[in-house]
């Protein structure tokens, strides 16, 4: 189809589980894509993943042809998107490559905190957003909540929603209208050149890098000789087609259309996320206006538990990147891991994920070490450092003041509930700015929290307290100082770097404590007594002991003299005290992860 008046690209954005995934199956359905008989649950969501947990990785193409009541069929590439936080750059990305979006609301929750997030993304970048509200058929439904909640917290007017239940096929048909008549068709180009973005890439084994693009200008075909404009790199077209839902190669890609290209290309370090495709014998003489480049916030050291898999993690991490541009990683090595990755993400979540891939996906196994965030060190000198990984952390000494990093997060919930949200925010050294009223029965509460403190359990604790009716959005909102030292742990008077955190002072005692009595419980039981320590500079604030195992050496004396007893025990008191200066306590792998479910406890 050449016509671009009869294209339309949006994307389907919505909060966590509010039904995005279903709502895809049921266009595909109606539009014909995909027969009956190919049908399955959540049909763009890929990976095992993804239809496990029941939420959206990564963002997901796909073609449609659609005849209209006006008669004329129309070409439609939908884009399903990430619902959770940790993924808003996978949305950011998807939204660049339409010119609307579908936003969907349950009807039994509202607006939820990534609701609001989306809509502002969608904003940006000046999209035609269609409200829809879903799941209707349910009993506990309530559409006059979610457009009353619309209208004050989104300022879209209840004329424009659409009822839609997804799971039952109900008001699909007028969603596709709606889109022919609301989504504008891509802009004309003024110039002939070839200029298309891509805004996602993957590795394939066989045939090396497949970028996704969108076409702004010209026409990509096989055979082409193309040029990445941000690295000059040139490359022969060897495919090109559309995502139905599964890659079909065609002839062509015209202006407007969104579909992928398989260049030349065998390295997943030669393309960039982003970047603008352009041809070598007439090249464009400027960039499309890519992403911005997202930064990470949480860290964690990724080690594979046989040292001699070291390489393959090396190439497996490097294509993960690729299908992930938000991953970061660099080389690094711990004297009690060996060597490994630290690694960047976007959130918990976002790490999980990624861990959980390159187990399944590549084969790997893989330790991971405490998660961690940036860190500011301003030394006496007025040098300041950026600290990721506590291991570097310089003397104490010498540090003026540490500052860490401050989100901004805003917390959705039923009323009920406000009290039990400002303990967990207070226990976590957060603090509550303010408390705007939704509606009758819901409440956004604006807080500033430390980073590190909702790195592990705060998303968790918040589902638990609200009943699984709390949602949370946040953004990062700068640097603050605070009394912030660095706990390292010591077996057997040895630190083990893998366990280094840094902690708020006021909680080095009991977070040490918790460290050591799970160490205590996994580390085996030695010929010698260990000690396992937890030190903040050479203060020792928490110990705990893993007791030697005996042996029964006077079982051999049947009565006689107690000196003779006396002697043998002596003897091996003397013993086991040369074996605890020559001793190496060896620590089994399950401590690690052992270690990382003691944060989350």
């Amino acid at each position: 189809m050449s016509d671009i008046k009869l294209i339309r690209n949006f994307s389907i954005i919505a909060h966590i589980d509010h039904g995005k995934s279903t709502l895809a199956d049921r266009l595909l359905e109606l539009t014909g894509t995909i027969s009956k008989r190919d049908l399955q649950a959540q049909v763009l969501d890929g990976m095992d993943l993804e239809r496990e947990r029941g939420i959206t990785i990564k963002s997901h193409p796909v073609r449609m042809e659609y005849k209209a009541d006006d008669g004329k069929t129309y070409e439609l590439n939908l884009i399903d998107t990430p619902g959770h936080v940790d993924f808003t750059y996978e949305v950011s990305r998807a939204l660049s490559a339409c010119e609307g979006a579908v936003l969907v609301i349950d009807a039994t929750q509202g607006v939820q905190a990534q609701t609001v997030a989306n809509v502002n993304l969608a904003h940006r970048q000046k999209l035609a957003i269609i409200p829809v509200i879903n799941k209707i058929d349910l009993p506990a439904s309530d559409p006059e909540m979610c457009m009353e909640q619309m209208e004050e917290i989104l300022a879209i007017p209840r004329d424009e929603v659409i009822l839609v239940s997804a799971k039952e096929g109900i008001g699909i048909k007028e969603l596709l209208e709606a889109v022919v008549k609301t989504v504008p068709h891509p802009k004309i180009p003024d110039e002939d050149n070839i200029r298309a973005l891509i805004f996602d890439s993957t590795y394939d084994a066989y045939r090396g890098v497949v970028n996704y693009v969108r076409v702004v200008s010209g026409f990509l075909q096989r055979g082409q000789k193309i040029r990445l404009f941000s690295t000059g790199l040139e490359s022969e077209v060897k495919e090109v087609g559309f995502f139905t839902p599964e890659m079909k190669p065609f002839e062509r890609l015209c202006a407007g259309s969104v579909g992928y290209i398989i260049p030349n290309l065998k390295s997943p370090a030669d393309t960039k996320i982003g970047d603008t495709i352009t041809e070598v014998r007439k090249p464009c003489q400027k960039a499309l206006p890519g992403f911005k480049e997202i930064k990470p916030l949480v860290f964690s050291g990724i080690y594979p538990i046989d040292t001699a898999d070291y390489e393959q993690l090396k190439a497996s991490v490097a294509k993960l990147q690729l299908n992930d541009s938000a991953f970061t990683y660099q080389a690094e090595t711990s004297a009690a891991l060996g060597f490994g990755f630290r690694c960047g993400f976007l959130g918990l979540l976002h790490m999980e994920i990624i861990q959980e891939r390159l187990r399944r996906e590549y084969d790997m196994d893989i330790i991971a070490t405490y998660p961690s965030v940036i860190y500011r060190v301003y030394l006496n000198k007025g040098d300041m450092l950026e600290i990721d990984n506590p291991v570097h952390m310089p003397d104490p000494s010498t540090v003026e003041r540490i500052e860490e990093p401050i989100i901004t997060a805003k917390i959705m919930a039923p009323n009920g509930y406000i009290g039990d949200i400002m303990a967990l925010i207070m226990g976590k050294r957060g603090l509550c700015t303010r408390t705007d009223s939704v509606d009758s029965k819901h409440v956004i509460i604006t807080a500033e929290l430390p980073m590190n403190e909702i790195l592990v359990d705060f998303h968790d604790k918040l589902k638990s307290i609200t009943r699984g009716y709390g949602s949370m959005d946040y953004e990062p909102a700068g640097y603050r100082p605070d009394k912030l030292v660095k706990l390292d742990m010591l077996v057997n008077s040895d630190i083990v770097d893998a366990f280094s955190t840094i902690v708020h002072m006021d909680f080095a005692h009991t977070r040490g404590k918790q460290l050591a009595e799970k160490l205590a419980e996994v580390i085996p039981q030695q010929m010698f007594q260990i000690a396992i320590q937890a030190a903040v500079g050479g203060k020792i604030v928490a110990r705990e002991t893993v007791r030697q195992l005996r042996k029964n050496v006077i079982a051999k004396c049947y009565g006689g003299d107690i000196t003779r007893k006396r002697k043998l025990l002596e003897k091996q008191k003397e013993g086991k005290k040369r074996m605890k200066q020559i001793g190496r306590v060896n620590i089994p792998q399950e401590a690690f992860v052992e270690i990382l479910k003691a944060g989350s406890s």
